[in-house]
């Protein structure tokens, strides 16, 4: 009996076993597999099966074009299956495990229409965080929300890929700060308009050539005589003196207090605006991304 015992035992962690290997065989593959389709430029990811042909064939042309245009990566990925994630922690991982994103900041954008939680999100990374604000985050999710209440996912990405070429023109709005959700450190983007660098250059020429003519006349000795006139005469007039005996006399004192009300308010404070805040977090493997989600 105690054999017996012995032998079930050890079948159940051999089967354990095998089934934890095959487990991760098959992560390691789906990683792989995904990151070698991306080096191939592969975009859309259908694995939920809800899109149709020619709607893949003329996203993968508008992607390659805004690509080329503005130097982002763009993602179109749809799942039925999120191996027990968030929706949110989902769309990061396949971003960073399919290797997308260009340039040193792995600048992109990624969309998931997550059938398993029945949730729709965005994910950016790198210069994307900054052009896809919050504010547009949510003007996103109007659109492809509303296709995907309907059912017609194709519908969700061709609002998804006609906001990013919207957004990705318009470029970084002004004012436009990241804000870390787990630390609260704000990160401002600092720029300079070209009527800002044109007015720079104006004053900075102006002063500069004022003080130029100004040293140069002195130098010129055009005023010679007034001016030694003027300096004899201010040495005259200050040559006397004369000691008085003063004192002085506390008279009265006021103290007054007053209470300065902290800030309550809903902003993220240091007198930023919340319309040009683009949220973060941070990944499973400590990338920052930021985007935003809407379950349907």
């Amino acid at each position: 009996m105690r054999t017996g015992m012995r032998m079930r035992k050890r079948l159940l962690a051999w089967l354990l076993t095998m089934a934890w290997c095959l487990a991760f065989i098959q992560t390691v593959y789906g990683s792989s597999d995904i990151a070698i389709e991306a080096s191939d430029g592969k975009r859309i990811f259908d694995m939920a099966g809800l899109l149709d042909s020619a709607c893949v064939q003329e996203a993968r042309e508008q992607i390659r074009e805004c690509q080329d245009r503005y130097h982002l990566d763009i993602v179109v990925v749809t799942t039925d299956d999120a191996q027990g994630k968030t929706a949110t922690a989902y769309g990061d991982d396949f971003y960073e495990e399919g290797g997308f994103g260009q340039g040193k900041g792995k600048n992109g954008i990624l969309f998931l229409i997550d059938m398993d939680n029945r949730e729709l999100v965005f994910s950016t990374e790198g210069a994307a965080i900054r052009i896809f604000t919050d504010q547009r985050i949510e003007d996103m999710l109007d659109g492809v929300y509303e296709g995907a209440s309907r059912e017609d996912y194709n519908a969700s990405v061709e609002s998804f890929l006609r906001d990013v070429e919207k957004y990705c023109k318009a470029g970084i709005p002004g004012g436009q700060y990241n804000y870390d959700t787990e630390t609260g450190e704000i990160s401002v983007y600092r720029s300079i308009r070209w009527y800002e660098a044109l007015l720079a250059i104006a004053v900075s020429a102006f002063v500069a050539g004022t003080a130029c003519l100004t040293v140069k006349k002195q130098y010129a000795m055009e005023d010679d005589e007034r001016q030694i006139q003027n300096l004899t005469m201010a040495y005259r007039g200050s040559s006397r003196f004369a000691y008085d005996q003063e004192s002085d006399r506390l008279v009265n004192k006021f103290v007054t207090s007053r209470v300065i009300p902290r800030n309550t308010g809903g902003g993220t404070g240091g007198g930023h605006s919340s319309s040009g805040r683009s949220s973060t977090h941070m990944s499973s493997s400590g990338r920052s991304h930021g985007g935003g989600s809407r379950k349907f």
